[in-house]
């Protein structure tokens, strides 16, 4: 799950209030069915917490910073240095075990402080803005430890990347100006905004015969021009009733008219669409899942 919005949206304070950093002014924050108010050192031991600037002891190695968060979080000492180890590998960090933390290049940094919150095997990781920073390499790479972690964890995190969201979760919670405005898959949201059912083409149509074709298209509702590109081809948007799949119809059709056809593609709805839509709105037509 994800936590999505615009900066300043109220992201990272959502995490630090579901964290016990801080003390929401109203509602309740329940840790697996454990109240955080009432219950706050049984609630934060189901918790591991990678917070955004990925805040390290620089002076300690990697195995030293991972084995004194293992401390901090009680795990016991006959299975320490074992539960240390397990976390390193799973991460990544075996190679770089030995060296300080602050000579570490920006990508391993975030392994570590990922390290630091898996440590003490909880049943809930929560990762502020885990990407943000890297190169696209090291993007990927955390990328893939996420949805591997996924597989055994429950995993929220916060992010205003559009790919990130898309590529991780299964399901988004977008906030703006600190309201939830919309909770569902990212496949749903897309489905849900989709104003219509549209197609593009580049055709080569030196008579302008598709100034006509609605008219032998009765599925087609709207034709428009997009732009003539230097090769003499043209660009078209055709937007079809509700439903219906008109690249079949449009093949065959165009054919008959000697129209030739260089694209043709789908108008896919994107979570960006999505996204700018429900800001847009401001939350009026609220989107959630049952």
């Amino acid at each position: 799950m994800v936590y999505f919005g615009p900066n300043g949206a109220g992201k990272s304070t959502t995490m630090n209030m579901i964290t016990g950093y801080i003390e929401p002014t109203s509602g309740t924050v329940i840790i697996d069915g454990m109240n955080m108010a009432k219950k706050p050192q049984k609630a934060k031991k189901q918790i591991g917490y990678m917070p955004e600037g990925v805040p390290l002891y620089t002076d300690l190695t990697v195995k030293e910073f991972v084995t004194y968060m293992a401390e901090i979080k009680k795990v016991d000492r006959k299975i320490r240095k074992q539960k240390v180890d397990e976390i390193i590998r799973q991460t990544g960090l075996k190679e770089v075990e030995r060296k300080l933390t602050k000579t570490l290049s920006r990508g391993y940094k975030q392994r570590v402080s990922m390290a630091g919150a898996l440590v003490g095997d909880p049943k809930i990781l929560i990762l502020d803005e885990p990407t943000v920073g890297l190169d696209p390499k090291q993007i990927t790479e955390i990328r893939n430890l996420i949805k591997e972690l996924g597989k055994t964890h429950t995993i929220i995190l916060s992010s205003h990347i559009l790919s990130e969201v898309s590529q991780i979760c299964n399901k988004v919670i977008i906030i703006n100006q600190g309201k939830i405005i919309a909770v569902d898959t990212p496949e749903n949201l897309e489905r849900k905004v989709a104003k219509n059912n549209s197609i593009y083409v580049t055709v080569e149509d030196p008579e302008d015969k598709m100034k006509t074709i609605q008219e032998k298209i009765t599925d087609i509702e709207k034709i428009s021009f997009i732009q003539e590109d230097e090769d003499k081809t043209k660009q078209y948007r055709i937007e079809g009733k509700e439903g219906v799949d008109l690249r079949k119809t449009l093949f065959t059709e165009l054919a008959k008219e000697n129209i030739t056809i260089f694209e043709m593609k789908k108008a896919d709805t994107t979570l960006e669409d999505a996204f700018i839509q429900l800001i847009d709105e401001g939350g009026n037509n609220h989107v959630g899942s049952n």
